[in-house]
């Protein structure tokens, strides 16, 4: 879900399953381009092994062809150093699909896969090959169409005075670059921070509250996971999902505790956060205004949207940068996952690897060396999207021309 996607990571495992044979430079500084982020690899050790079921993986590349119908014909993907057409990336998702409606094994499936796609692999953070996966879910809070004393921590729409800038309409050296603004008088200004919108109310009595929740971390990680459900009094189901943002950088109030010592890199965690400022909340606020980025939303009929205007798949969707990582690609990752008890602790981590389409983005995922799985709703996927941070492997897949 497009918006601030959170950073609470610090401290990283690391994993040893196989990757693609031979060495990996290691980058020197975050990839800027798309031609740094992928480097294409000749051979795998290990088999596509994909421990999810077939059906979410065929709903996935399917919506991912609605996204594919959508664009101009004319659209280009840039894969590392090579570039290929719609018609490529197209022709390429529906032979992976011929591929799966086989129902071949892994093996048989590796093997196909090697005769008839190219694979690229990410190169990973300056000074590490891997790439660092986190991950998100679809959360669902208490929340009431009207204010009252349980209910007092508003969800805004965006603001009228809410301007995002082309910059490059100045000059062509600023291409691709935007900023959000708002006018006063005469001068252009940075849109208001979360402090002055939490703090000093700049917002209120604009009527832009959407719904109103009980309870301040519940609508800053709903921020920080872009998307949920509210449930309303009476049983019925608001969702609503990102519609922008006041531009302003996003600031890991994770790392922020760490550094204050309000919690060990060891136990670092959406849920420990959660605890943490749940008991002190003397400090509450200093940790949610360190972040100014803040954000706005919309009500929607179906979700959880990726950034790309499609449904996500649990497990199958993921968030990458898509300033330097093809838009709708077909990706294979391998990382680790929790095991739960059934009194849903986690009592370990275990490997995994699996198809993915890259449906989404964030404001946290940044650079070659960044991804965040989309785990669902639910208390597994709250479970995993809260602890998993974890280093892995991504490729990106496409068909040879």
């Amino acid at each position: 879900m497009e918006g601030v996607r959170k950073v609470f990571l610090v401290a990283v495992v690391l994993l040893t399953l196989a990757g693609a044979v031979g060495c990996y430079p290691v980058l020197k500084k975050e990839a800027q381009r798309p031609e740094e982020a992928l480097r294409q690899v000749r051979f795998l050790s290990h088999p596509f092994r994909d421990d999810l079921d077939s059906e979410s993986l065929t709903l996935a590349v399917r919506r991912n062809l609605e996204y594919l119908d959508r664009l101009n014909p004319e659209t280009v993907f840039h894969y590392g150093p090579h570039d290929f057409t719609i018609q490529q990336v197209r022709e390429s998702q529906e032979v992976f699909l011929d591929l799966l409606s086989k129902g071949l094994d892994a093996g048989q499936l590796s093997r196909e896969i090697r005769k008839k796609f190219r694979v690229y692999r990410a190169t990973g953070r300056a000074g590490d090959t891997r790439v660092l996966f986190t991950g998100y879910y679809e959360p669902m809070y208490e929340g009431s169409l009207a204010p009252d004393e349980t209910f007092r921590y508003p969800l805004y729409r965006p603001p009228d005075d809410l301007m995002r800038i082309d910059l490059s309409l100045f000059s062509e050296k600023f291409k691709g670059e935007n900023i959000v603004a708002r006018i006063e008088g005469k001068k252009i200004l940075p849109y208001y921070s979360r402090y002055q919108i939490e703090a000093e109310r700049v917002l209120e009595g604009k009527d832009l509250e959407i719904a109103w929740l009980k309870d301040p971390l519940d609508v800053a990680f709903l921020h920080i996971q872009g998307s949920g459900k509210l449930r309303l009094p009476g049983g019925r189901d608001l969702l609503v999902h990102y519609q922008a943002s006041n531009g302003r950088p996003y600031r890991s109030i994770g790392r922020y505790m760490i550094e204050k010592g309000f919690l060990a890199r060891e136990e670092m965690s959406m849920q420990a956060i959660r605890k943490y400022l749940t008991e002190n909340p003397e400090v509450l606020d200093e940790v949610l205004n360190y972040n100014p980025s803040y954000v706005f939303f919309r009500q929607v009929e179906n979700g959880p949207l990726g950034s790309l205007g499609v449904l996500l798949t649990p497990g199958r969707s993921v968030a990458l940068d898509s300033k330097i990582f093809p838009k709708g690609a077909l990706g294979f990752i391998s990382c680790q996952k929790p095991l739960v008890n059934d009194q849903g602790d986690i009592i370990g981590w275990t490997k995994f690897s699996r198809f993915v389409l890259n449906q989404d983005s964030g404001g946290a995922i940044k650079g070659a060396g960044r991804a965040d799985i989309f785990w669902g709703s639910g208390p597994y996927a709250e479970l995993a999207a809260g602890h998993l941070q974890h280093e892995g492997d991504l490729y990106i897949l496409i068909k040879k021309p």
